[in-house]
């Protein structure tokens, strides 16, 4: 479907009204949130979801009784939600569980049991530790780890992937979007590469979630895994299987749990309530589609398209004025940093002051009512690749849509101030 929303100016998005909705920038009002990559924030609707079924459905599933009927309803309708989320094949494709990195450690210990004369691991040095320190692990049960490096760009170009792949490789693991730096990676050319050399795609979805439209099918991965904190909703995170790769993958499960998806990857109980506030979280967004889309009848995923769509949109102002702001001060920042790419990017930026640590900057924008983050970001390689230390790191700003341009505004003055009495 094309949606218009993709040339809208940022006067054309309604953030405000979307500002509304966040109890938290209410209460907060005078707090900037510009560690969005650690947490977001959640609308009134998941709060509401997790209260209710706190309330109404606080017991087991699977029991002949009115609550526990409402924890089965809850759930199936969670997965039929996230299906549409990432335009999933079917919903028992979806699992979820307590975050992506004890997903990506449940499919790399299948993995490690069906290597054979497969034994090749493509991993990079742009990921989160989670994506890769998991694959690495697997070199006690035979798999040979290939590296797909980083350019100097800041980015992972899929023409230095195609010589790593060969009939050895059993399966390309990456990021949709880097964590630390905000480069997007061109995942559905990953999926074309890798399935021609007869391997599997493993993605890492959490960053990419809240700024962008996930669709698995048009990525052709086999594996996806995502975490609701960074998505509008609590802390849970959620697999996504091609149906077919999550029945041959070997699992641990009690005996009589049915050895099929999503039972068999769902291991024991898991937090419904947070469930039921992801399921919210998605209607929001659909909500927020909504207002993109003409007249007529829609269906939910049409709303989520347009509703990424304009989120897309309206994060390249934020991007473009961050960067600009971040220059003016004198940043090294890593990754992309021209305006006219921030296609290829999104909101979270990572950069450093010469001359002023980034711990104190951190501190001092804490100070001021500003949140960002300090540190190596939970990437030692990466850090290694930007020549940064693990004790010292860099500095990282991360924006949603509910960030404004007056927002940045203010931070322009405040690191103007923090950079002339550190110096």
């Amino acid at each position: 479907m094309d949606i218009l929303a993709n040339k809208l100016a940022a006067t054309d998005f309604p953030v405000e009204e979307v500002r509304r909705q966040f109890p938290a920038l209410q209460k907060y009002e005078d707090f900037i949130f510009f560690e969005n990559a650690g947490g977001a924030q959640v609308p009134q609707v998941v709060i509401d979801a997790v209260s209710a079924h706190l309330l109404d459905c606080n017991v087991q599933r699977m029991a002949p009784y009115l609550h526990s009927q409402g924890v089965d309803k809850s759930v199936a309708d969670a997965r039929v939600s996230v299906g549409l989320l990432v335009n999933a094949y079917r919903p028992e494709e979806i699992s979820f569980g307590l975050n992506a990195t004890s997903f990506i450690r449940l499919v790399s210990l299948g993995i490690a049991k069906m290597l054979k004369e497969r034994n090749e691991i493509i991993v990079t040095d742009m990921d989160h530790d989670a994506d890769i320190a998991t694959w690495t692990a697997l070199e006690a049960d035979g798999a040979k780890i290939v590296w797909w490096r980083m350019r100097d760009d800041g980015m992972l170009h899929t023409e230095d992937l195609e010589p790593l792949l060969n009939d050895k490789t059993r399966l390309v693991a990456c990021t949709v979007t880097a964590h630390s730096i905000g480069t997007i990676v061109d995942v559905a050319t990953v999926g074309r590469l890798a399935h021609a050399a007869g391997a599997e795609v493993f993605l890492d979805c959490v960053h990419f979630g809240p700024h962008g439209l996930i669709d698995v099918q048009a990525w052709d991965c086999d594996y996806l895994v995502c975490s609701g904190y960074k998505n509008f909703s609590p802390h849970m995170g959620f697999l996504w299987g091609r149906y077919d790769a999550l029945v041959k993958l070997p699992t641990f499960k009690e005996d009589f749990i049915p050895d099929v998806p999503p039972y068999k990857i769902e291991v024991g109980t898991f937090t419904y309530e947070n469930v039921a506030g992801m399921d919210a979280a998605i209607r929001y967004l659909e909500g927020l589609g909504r207002r993109f889309l003409p007249a007529g009848d829609h269906s939910r995923r049409d709303a989520i398209v347009a509703a990424m769509g304009a989120i897309r949109s309206y994060e390249q102002v934020l991007s473009r004025k961050m960067l600009s702001v971040l220059k003016k001060h004198g940043a090294t920042i890593y990754g992309i940093s021209d305006e006219t790419q921030v296609e290829h990017r999104v909101p979270t930026i990572c950069f450093n002051i010469p001359g002023v640590s980034p711990q104190h900057i951190s501190a001092e924008l804490g100070k001021r009512k500003i949140g960002s983050r300090d540190g190596h970001m939970f990437a030692p390689r990466l850090m290694k690749r930007l020549g940064l230390t693990m004790q010292t790191g860099c500095m990282r700003v991360s924006m949603v849509h509910y960030n404004t341009i007056e927002e940045i505004e203010r931070f322009d003055s405040v690191l103007g101030e923090i950079i002339k009495t550190a110096r």
